[in-house]
Formats: C-alpha cells, structure tokens, sequence
C-alpha cells in the first residue's frame, strides 16, 4: 500500500514538464528499440535479396494484427487501471490486469492455430506477388508461433506504462531487442538460415522480454498478475473495449492500409520490378516507424499523467501535460523531418544500396511524408488524451482517421491519377486530411478543460 499511496503523489504533485519527461524517457527508449531491431532485421534481410526485403514487408501487415490484438487489451485494460489508481480502487485494478494480461494469450493461440496450417494463402492475401511468396512464408512462420507471446508483451509493457512504471517495461522491451539484433546476424548468416532466421531471432527474443516484463509486474509498486484474479466479466470487457477500441480500430486500419500499399507498390510498378517497389515501401515503412516511435513514445509519457490526473479529478494537470507534450512532440519530429527530407536517398541505400529503382522509390515517398510528418503530432497527442479520459467516440474517429478514413481512399484513388507517384504521396495526403480534421477537436477539449474547476 505505502508503494502504491508514494506513487499516487507523485503522479499528482510533481511538477507537469518534470513528470512528464520522466514518464517519456524509457517509453522513448522503448518504443525506438523496438523499432530499432525492425530498422535492422530489414537490413540484415536486404543483405540477402530485394524478394527478401519484400517478404518482410509483407509480413509487417501480419506484425500490425499482433500490435492491434496488444495494444486493444493493453490500452483499454492499462487506462482503467490507471484511473482505478487514481481514484484508489485497488482491487478493481488487479482484476483488470489480469483479465487484460490473460485474454490477449488465447486470442494469439487462436491465431497461431488458425493462420499456420493455411500460411502460404495468408501471404498472398497480404498481397505477395508470386517471387516474394517463400521468403514472407519463411519470415511469417515463427512469428505465428510467438504471436500468443508478442501480443501479450504488449499488453503488460501498456499496462506497466500506464500505471507510471514505465522503466519496467523499457527493461523489458529493451532487452529483449538487444537479443533479437544479436541473434540476427548469428541465424542469418551464421548458421545459414536466411530469412528463416530473422523470424526465429524475433520470435526468441519476443518470448524473452514476455517472460522478463511479467517479472516486472511482481514489483512492489506495480499491481501485480495473479490468476485468481482472472476473472473476465462483460463489464470488465466493455471498460477494455471502452479504452481500447481507439487502439483496436487504428492498428486494424493499420493492417488494412499495409495490405493495400503492397498490392499498390505491386500493381504500379514497373514491369517485372514488383519486389523492388513492394522493397522500397516496406523500407519507407520502417524507418519512418523508427521516426515516429520517438514520439509515440514521449506521447505516452503523457498517458499515465493524464490518466492519474483525470481519476483524482485534477483537470488542470491534465491540460497542461496534454499542451506539453504536444508542443514538445511537434519539435521533435520537425527536426526528424527535415534529417529525413535531406537524407532521404542515403537512408533508403542503407537497406538495398545494390538496387538503383527500389533507392528511387523509396527516397520519393520518403520525402514525401516528411513534408507533412510534424502534422501527425496533434493527432496522436489529442487521441491519446480522449482515449485517457474515455470519450470513446472522438478517441476512435481520430484513431482511424490517418490510415482509414483517409489513407484508404488516397491508395486507391491517387495512384489511379498519378500512378507510382501517387502511391508514393498517399500517406503524406492522408496525414494532411487528419490534421485538418483533429483541430476542431484539438479546440474543442482545451476550452472543456481551460474551465473546469479544479
């Protein structure tokens, strides 16, 4: 108890920059590994074959499903526990963890049953073009395997996060990307297994940091995982659908949009240079994930701020760490940005320098969403603070809006006007389209908070 009544004052007593920064730090360091040990399997990959790097990019749409499954059960289990805490319902918290912790295991089960037997028709579903088939099988199949353990290391690293215990979790995830960068040259190359080995090297260490973010949550201050609290309750499951339905729907529009950019990247290319196009997009993919889980992760630095904050009633705090992180995020990824514009045919060599087309490709669309990337901080920081503070509808539309409402239509109708080129400006249109479309709201919630009370 006395762990848990320190941590509820410091979530409401320190000062807002100085808690928040705190917070953001090791979900930073998190959130960038992560995507770092991505970054360098599609090196190490790229070392092999453009049809190699090709197939890994296939499986990203398969990746995003896992994501969507761990941050749906993470998010909507790890908000209510937040402000459970806050509000000094304990028991309730407990119940909450281990429904959230527990349910994201079978669901991936369930999918690891399902997608292994019919692996080479899921790939294709993916949109592989034919040569790229065995390389995203080989890549796709340990994956499936891990996905009960992938899914549910996400939910405990959102859970620790947002209880304000975030360096648990960055041990966790950093950990076990340590493992997978270094297993990934030994399995590649040193035992000769190919694209093979990346997906093993991955699979390992995802079931690593699992076992090591579970023994995060045995800490003092965390609310710890017992099965005897397993006790899943339709109101558990609306309160998890409640906070996490946002997560749910942006990561399966996530997936959806993945699945369309491969067919896109394929069907506009130019003749007989499929996997070079399919590359190239997966490469862009990548690194701008990398970009972005910077700020991701400064952004959730903010959550359990606004979570303890909301649940005890302090609204102002809550204000104040959302203007915070938005103009501190904003910075951040000016400066990304504009390295990115620059550096673009650089950064896309450094993955496949041997093919000429796939650099071409992948520099254009890279610039292209640098242009408008220092947009996108508004809408994540605004649908992280709805989402906290469970206004579920707002919190959903602004989730689907940059890779649903509007990245779906800019891939299919951009590229029809403007061929590749228009595949290649399609995610910068959409993130426009979402900026325009969060202000309103962005407005809307700060006037809602300037005048609260307390």
């Amino acid at each position: 108890m006395a762990d848990l009544d320190t941590k509820y004052n410091e979530m409401t007593q320190t000062p807002i920059p100085r808690l928040v920064l705190r917070l953001a730090v090791p979900s930073m360091i998190s959130m960038v590994v992560t995507a770092l040990y991505n970054v360098v399997d599609a090196a190490f990959v790229g070392r092999l074959s453009t049809e190699a790097t090709a197939g890994i990019g296939i499986a990203f749409a398969y990746m995003t499903f896992i994501q969507a499954v761990g941050f749906f059960f993470g998010h909507g289990s790890g908000n209510y526990i937040s402000r459970a805490l806050g509000a000094r319902r304990r028991d309730e918290a407990g119940q909450m963890a281990a429904v959230g912790f527990f349910s994201p295991l079978i669901v991936g089960a369930i999918a690891a049953l399902i997608g292994l037997p019919l692996l080479p028709r899921l790939v294709v579903l993916l949109g592989a073009p034919a040569p790229v088939v065995p390389h995203a099988c080989n890549y796709l199949r340990f994956i499936l395997m891990a996905s009960p353990f992938m899914m549910s290391a996400l939910t405990l690293n959102n859970q620790l996060r947002l209880q304000g215990n975030a360096r648990f979790g960055m041990v966790g995830i950093v950990s076990g990307a340590i493992l997978n960068i270094a297993l990934d040259p030994l399995l590649i190359f040193g035992l000769g297994m190919g694209v093979t080995g990346a997906s093993l090297a991955t699979a390992l260490s995802q079931l690593f940091a699992w076992a090591l973010l579970l023994k995060g949550t045995t800490r003092g201050e965390a609310v710890h995982i017992k099965l005897t609290n397993f006790k899943p309750t339709l109101a558990c499951y609306r309160e998890i659908i409640a906070g996490g339905l946002p997560s749910l729907l942006r990561q399966a529009f996530n997936c959806t949009s993945a699945i369309m950019l491969n067919y896109a990247a394929a069907r506009y290319a130019p003749a007989g240079q499929e996997a070079s196009s399919v590359a190239a997009f997966a490469i862009v993919s990548r690194t701008t994930m990398f970009a972005y889980s910077l700020i991701l992760g400064c952004a959730q630095g903010f959550q359990p701020v606004c979570g303890y904050n909301y649940g005890a009633r302090l609204y102002r705090r809550v204000l104040q760490s959302y203007r915070f992180t938005y103009l501190l995020t904003t910075a951040m990824l000016a400066l990304l940005s504009a390295l990115g514009y620059i550096l673009a045919p650089q950064i896309v060599a450094l993955f496949r320098r041997e093919d000429a087309l796939l650099i071409a490709i992948g520099a254009a669309a890279l610039r292209w969403q640098c242009i408008i990337f220092p947009l996108c901080t508004l809408s994540t920081t605004t649908g992280m603070l709805f989402q906290n503070i469970r206004l579920t509808l707002p919190a959903t539309i602004l989730s689907i809006a940059r890779q649903g409402l509007f990245f779906i239509p800019a891939i299919l109708l951009l590229p029809r006007w403007l061929g590749l080129q228009g595949v290649e400006m399609a995610q910068a249109a959409a993130d426009l389209c979402t900026f325009i479309l969060t202000l309103p709201f962005a407005i809307q919630v700060n006037r809602r908070l300037t005048s609260a009370k307390t």
